[in-house]
């Protein structure tokens, strides 16, 4: 079965952007569009298909993506899954509050579709996608496989 990631942010182009990108990877993408909902969606997954991987922003009404990842590591019911925290905050203190909430990894937004891609990949331990994107993210400008 395909890797099921869940996007949570709360702008509607952002859940967009990363589905199409994700979903053209190969993956199962579901989205929520702050903590709470991600958390609802979590604890709803069924218990032999739970998330694989969690893409999430940091400012969002109702619970921000730091809460998110804090309460999402508490569940202990709940299979942990890496978690790559994407935000448009850049400060190196954003980077070290998202690892301390307990995220896997950080990006800067815009994510560049290929570092999303290939991140995604190695955070799934998905070596095809991870080659194919590191592939692409190598050719030069205009070249095609």
């Amino acid at each position: 079965m395909k890797p099921q990631i869940l996007v949570v942010d709360d702008a509607a182009t952002v859940r967009m952007y990363h589905r199409k990108m994700l979903g053209d990877a190969g993956w199962r993408v579901e989205e929520a569009v702050n903590g709470v909902e991600a958390l609802e969606k979590v604890i709803a997954q069924p218990a032999d298909a739970p998330f694989d991987l969690y893409v999430v922003d940091i400012n969002m009404p109702k619970m921000d993506g730091y809460s998110f990842v804090r309460e999402l590591r508490r569940l202990g019911q709940v299979p942990q899954a890496p978690v790559l925290m994407v935000s448009t905050e850049a400060q190196a203190q954003d980077a070290t509050a998202a690892h301390d909430a307990g995220a896997n990894c950080y990006l800067v937004k815009p994510a560049k579709p290929t570092e999303l891609v290939l991140t995604v990949a190695l955070l799934l331990g998905d070596l095809a996608a991870a080659t194919r994107a590191a592939t692409a993210h190598v050719q030069p400008q205009g070249a095609r496989a």
